[in-house]
């Protein structure tokens, strides 16, 4: 049990995030669910792209990740209550897209909650992130102590080569990742920990269409975890080039088109009589 004054700490996110829509009801409202470390503005391209193509898009900001420096002390739970906040705040449930860490948050949403649709990019799998513990653990050990030791994550992405290696490919242009470590910040380390044991998805439960995708430069979570995450959830993955921030990498605008183009394809309204599709 968390300790009551860290569970209380935190001030409760901004809802709703900007908006980012030129006619929001000609498309299926869309909430993005950030990952560990990130926050609502790693979504700003996606925001941008999705908003030109006639959808109402809101980015939730997770407990805490406001920016600013210092230990987070929150579940799991709790950004899923976060979450649930924000599609509340949509004339209709939402699409529900998460990132990593958000994937796991949206997949723990759609467990009691309704939504048309759900896309999870690069992550947490069903099986959570003990694979990927065991791998940082074998790579870097003295790093994975210093983790423990100080049950702070932010040693993982603490330095730009350390960001790219985890968050992106060798061949990412050095400004991109600049950008995005800039604004990195710790994740909490008992949220880590649900998604290592005691948070982890029941896909049996959730009836929504699910879109998978995932990175074949990640390093963060593997092609095959990707694709046992998709027969999860009774799809097939689509893998991209590119690494583990699928929404900031090279080549996100390709992802955000596909991710569209499946919602457009999986919520087309029946044909109407009379409708004449010649």
């Amino acid at each position: 049990m968390l300790p009551a004054s860290r569970a209380a700490a935190g001030r409760a996110p901004r809802l709703p995030f900007r908006r980012m829509s030129s006619n929001p009801a000609a498309r299926p409202g869309i909430l993005l669910v950030h990952g560990a470390w990130h926050g609502p503005w790693c979504w700003d391209g996606f925001r941008a792209r999705l908003g030109e193509h006639g959808h109402d898009v809101r980015a939730v900001e997770l407990r805490g990740h406001d920016g600013r420096r210092g230990r987070l002390w929150h579940r799991v739970s709790t950004y899923v209550d976060d979450m649930a906040r924000a599609a509340a705040e949509f004339p209709a449930p939402p699409v529900v897209i998460g990132h990593s860490l958000g994937g796991l948050v949206v997949q723990k949403y759609l467990e009691r909650h309704a939504a048309p649709a759900g896309v999870l990019m690069a992550s947490v799998p069903p099986a959570g992130t003990l694979g990927y513990s065991l791998r940082m653990l074998r790579r870097h050990p003295l790093l994975f102590a210093k983790a423990l030791g100080t049950l702070s994550l932010l040693p993982v992405v603490a330095t730009p080569a350390r960001a790219r290696e985890v968050l992106f490919t060798a061949e990412t242009p050095q400004a991109i990742v600049d950008a995005c470590h800039a604004r990195l910040q710790d994740e909490s380390f008992p949220g880590f920990l649900d998604t290592m044991l005691f948070s982890l998805p029941r896909p049996r439960r959730v009836s929504a269409p699910m879109l998978v995708v995932g990175a074949d430069r990640d390093n963060v979570f593997t092609v095959n975890e990707v694709r046992r995450t998709a027969r999860a959830y009774r799809t097939q993955a689509r893998i991209f080039p590119m690494g583990h921030d699928m929404m900031l990498d090279t080549g996100w605008e390709q992802v955000v088109d596909a991710v569209d183009e499946w919602i457009g394809a999986t919520l087309r309204p029946a044909a109407e009589p009379g409708d004449d599709f010649r």
